[in-house]
């Protein structure tokens, strides 16, 4: 009966790590929504307010019919270019339709197999970990890769490439040290970035924290205005600096009063000021400091991924996370814990947390607590304190050449004589 109920397959489990699957053309599908509503309501109320003008003036005598005529044909125009970028939008929803329907499908097979055991079951996982690399791939700047691979599985519909090609391409413009594409991009999300709350700290030498976020713009639009503000008093463009201040830099005063009052202490020291926090210093975070770009970079890719309800880290770490913790147990990294970190054992193990390759990343995860424990039916205790089996332990001091009377550690290579030897009872 146990080993059966260990076989059965609980879709509800597996489903934890597959949320993103949904929700991602769920967000993208309101993205489509808000944006072709926008471009609707914009030309609504230009071709309203045309149309009634053409039409009073063409009433008072005030515009010949030839000038009525081409206002009406500048109107004609006008809707004709909403119907293509009206096109555009619905076969953009049909894209994220198809490819919601594809992956209700590919979860409704995971309802379908009865048991873990099933041939089925390693099809659905091997197809599960393929999207699982191609997100990996994604997140590390990887594009090209994951398509292809994408490509060759045929899991095109099941992953993100676009999603995540345009983030990583925004993030690197912003590690080079160019705005505009950042810029662009929340002006083409601003409806959703002001919905966004994005919480995150920065502590310098001064010991110094603050807390940024947004409520009626995003925290990442101000950020951006700031270091279009800090470059240009790198400049030594003062005037312009001032001007780009009251208009993009003025707005934010009340939301993010703090960095407001730094910003504005920019206006009296330049870059080469010795008062911090605008004095530039080696490996810490000012104002004038070129490791802001990375800051930015960071941030974008934080407001992105909760704008999309992503998860911060890769799919791949956290499925090997979870795997890792039910098989690590307290003596996974001991320093006698293998052959694979341990040169003087004379043991092989098929654990994979005691693997070269698992070791260390497996190092920082709590251990899983096992409820049953298989053990030697005449369990020995050995004076360092390991327990083997004394018939096994004895089996294998003899391989090892070893006189009678004397047995060896398999894994310390430790030697002792037979009388030490203790006896385990379990209670």
């Amino acid at each position: 009966m146990a080993e059966v109920t260990t076989t059965i397959l609980n879709p509800e489990s597996h489903l934890l790590l597959d949320q993103p699957l949904l929700r991602l053309p769920v967000e993208l599908g309101r993205k489509n929504f808000k944006l072709a509503a926008m471009h609707i309501e914009h030309d609504r109320k230009a071709l309203t307010a045309s149309l009634k003008t053409a039409a009073n003036d063409s009433l008072s005598g005030k515009r010949t019919p030839k000038e009525t005529l081409d206002s009406l044909d500048n109107m004609i125009n006008r809707m004709k270019n909403l119907k293509r970028k009206t096109e555009a939008f619905h076969e953009d929803e049909k894209a994220i339709h198809r490819q919601s329907r594809k992956r209700l499908e590919h979860l409704h097979h995971l309802y379908q197999i009865p048991s873990l055991a099933d041939v089925k079951y390693d099809d659905w996982s091997r197809l599960r970990l393929d999207r699982l690399l191609v997100d990996y791939l994604l997140r590390n700047g990887y594009g090209d890769s994951a398509r292809a691979l994408a490509k060759v599985k045929g899991i095109e519909d099941l992953v993100d490439v676009d999603v995540f090609v345009q983030c990583h391409n925004v993030e690197e413009s912003l590690r080079r040290g160019s705005t505009q594409e950042c810029l662009a991009w929340c002006t083409e999300n601003r409806e959703l970035t002001r919905k966004t709350n994005v919480s995150l700290q920065w502590t310098g030498w001064w010991n110094w924290a603050v807390e940024l976020k947004s409520v009626l713009q995003s925290t990442l639009e101000f950020e951006l205005r700031l270091q279009q503000f800090i470059e240009l008093r790198r400049k030594g463009s003062l005037l312009e600096a001032r001007l780009h201040a009251q208009k993009y830099i003025t707005v934010h005063s009340e939301m993010n009063v703090p960095e407001f009052q730094r910003a504005a202490g920019l206006l009296a020291y330049g870059p080469y000021a010795r008062t911090e926090p605008y004095k530039v210093r080696a490996q810490v975070w000012t104002m004038y400091s070129e490791s802001r770009w990375d800051f930015l970079a960071n941030l974008f890719v934080k407001t992105h991924h909760e704008l999309f309800a992503l998860p911060e880290r890769p799919l791949l770490h956290i499925a090997l996370s979870a795997g890792l913790s039910a098989l690590k147990t307290p003596s996974c990294h001991s320093r006698y814990a293998s052959s694979s970190s341990n040169a003087s054992s004379s043991t092989t193990t098929v654990c994979p947390i005691c693997s070269t390759e698992l070791n260390e990343l497996a190092r920082s995860l709590r251990h899983v607590q096992h409820n049953k424990s298989s053990v030697e039916h005449d369990p020995v205790v050995l004076p360092n304190g390991r327990v083997y089996g004394r018939e096994r332990l004895l089996e294998m001091s003899s391989k090892f050449g070893l006189p009678v009377g004397k047995v060896k550690d398999p894994t310390t290579s430790e030697v002792y004589d037979a009388s030490v030897i203790r006896k385990v009872f379990f209670s």
